[in-house]
């Protein structure tokens, strides 16, 4: 879910994953850190957002901006345990403009640079259990965090019931690119969404 561009254009700028890739910036944090440590450890970097963004299965409340990923504008959320309160996982999301097919080649080359060949690819076509989203999700597991990289686009049948089609305004679902870094335990070995309805 992203942010209001006028916060994110307020948002201090900050180096670390422009300085170490995205393993730089996990060498900085600990999983299971409270959001306090996070604002500490980041400080004019870190912003906590007046209100938390609802992940599922976690929150972000805190969020650094002016990484790139890839030369690749992206927002870094830090995601929180809904339950322990302490840093469940890392997303990164291109701002706004950026998510396209080229950002995301950019975004994929970056890792296929740092990480090698994805140990696991898989793609969605637009079948009706995805939404006719397709997706491609490429995933890296290493001993002490794994990488999945998303990119979801839209086909015309996700316009699919909206009046007179996508020329009516934005109706369906929108492309999105995420990056995320979790423990390798609490991160899902099953692509999402389903590569095939089940």
């Amino acid at each position: 879910m992203p942010i209001p561009l006028l916060l994110m254009l307020a948002l201090p700028k900050m180096s670390a994953l422009a300085d170490g890739g995205i393993e730089g910036l996990l060498r900085e944090v600990h999983w299971g850190e409270p959001a306090d440590a996070l604002m500490r450890q980041f400080g004019a970097a870190a912003t906590r957002l007046p209100q938390p963004l609802d992940f599922g299965d976690s929150y972000a409340d805190v969020v650094l901006r002016g990484a790139a990923l890839g030369g690749v504008p992206v927002a870094v959320f830090f995601q929180m345990d809904k339950t322990s309160r302490g840093l469940k996982r890392v997303q990164l999301e291109p701002l706004g403009h950026q998510i396209n097919p080229p950002a995301f080649r950019a975004i994929a080359a970056a890792l296929h640079n740092e990480y090698g060949r994805p140990d696991r690819i898989c793609v969605t076509p637009p079948v009706p259990a995805a939404g006719y989203q397709t997706a491609v999700e490429e995933q890296w597991r290493r001993d002490h965090f794994s990488i999945t990289a998303i990119f979801r686009d839209t086909t015309l049948q996700a316009f699919e019931g909206c009046l007179y089609g996508p020329a009516s305004g934005w109706c369906g679902l929108h492309g999105q690119i995420l990056v995320r870094a979790a423990l390798p335990a609490l991160d899902s070995a099953a692509c999402a969404p389903p590569s095939r309805p089940d």
